[in-house]
């Protein structure tokens, strides 16, 4: 054999082998190219999956959220409203003052009744708390409210048509100094009933309790107006 003769065989066989391995090449890369595509879309679908579930997770708190929120309102709500209505127990810091009538002997042709507490110096008190910021009120133990009557009944004193007689003890919540000042002020109620030697007593507490308001609401002859919101 001649050396053309294999100098072409060796030039055949390498042909074919690069020939192979280009085809092999080929072959991969079309395999690459089509299932990259599907690698990238089976991924996209699974981030997708998890996104919605995410985003299902997200709307299940919302809406407990809401829910908790409304609650929340709800009873913040129903709290104010107790609160204006006088209809809940409320503490905090005030003052409590205490009422006694005179233990002097009125003199000759003196009524002797200037030296009794009467309803107009409990509403003298009542009037000076309320003006110095007195949130709460009670008397002997009767939430006051704003159609609370507060009269002589005899000998006796008439608050919500529950009757008591002295001592009375008178507690407001509030700012306690200015509460107590109100009341010692110089030629205030304090000063004045003291002429007479009637008994008042004015201490401030950081704790102080106050009943809720246990009457009924009655509503008779008014009635409720409409706005146009």
């Amino acid at each position: 054999m001649s050396k053309f003769t294999r100098g072409g065989w060796s030039i055949t066989f390498v042909c074919m082998i690069i020939g192979f391995m280009l085809a092999v090449q080929f072959r991969q890369v079309q395999d690459a190219k089509e299932t990259l595509p599907n690698q990238r879309v089976e991924e996209l679908s699974g981030r997708l999956i998890q996104l919605e579930e995410e985003r299902d997770e997200l709307e299940k708190q919302l809406e407990i959220l809401k829910q908790e929120s409304a609650t929340t309102t709800n009873h913040e709500f129903i709290s104010e409203l107790k609160f204006q209505a006088c209809a809940t127990a409320l503490s905090g810091e005030g003052v409590i003052i205490k009422m006694d009538d005179s233990t002097r002997a009125a003199k000759s042709g003196e009524n002797p009744n200037l030296y009794l507490i009467h309803d107009d110096d409990i509403l003298r008190v009542i009037n000076e708390l309320r003006a110095a910021g007195a949130e709460a009120i009670s008397i002997n133990g009767q939430r006051l409210i704003a159609t609370s009557e507060i009269r002589c009944a005899g000998p006796t004193l008439s608050v919500n048509n529950v009757r008591s007689a002295a001592p009375y003890e008178i507690k407001a919540i509030g700012e306690k100094k200015s509460l107590e000042n109100a009341i010692k002020m110089r030629g205030g109620v304090a000063e004045t009933l003291k002429v007479w030697g009637i008994q008042l007593e004015v201490s401030t507490a950081a704790n102080i309790q106050i009943p809720p308001y246990k009457g009924t609401f009655k509503r008779t002859h008014s009635k409720i107006v409409e706005e146009n919101l």
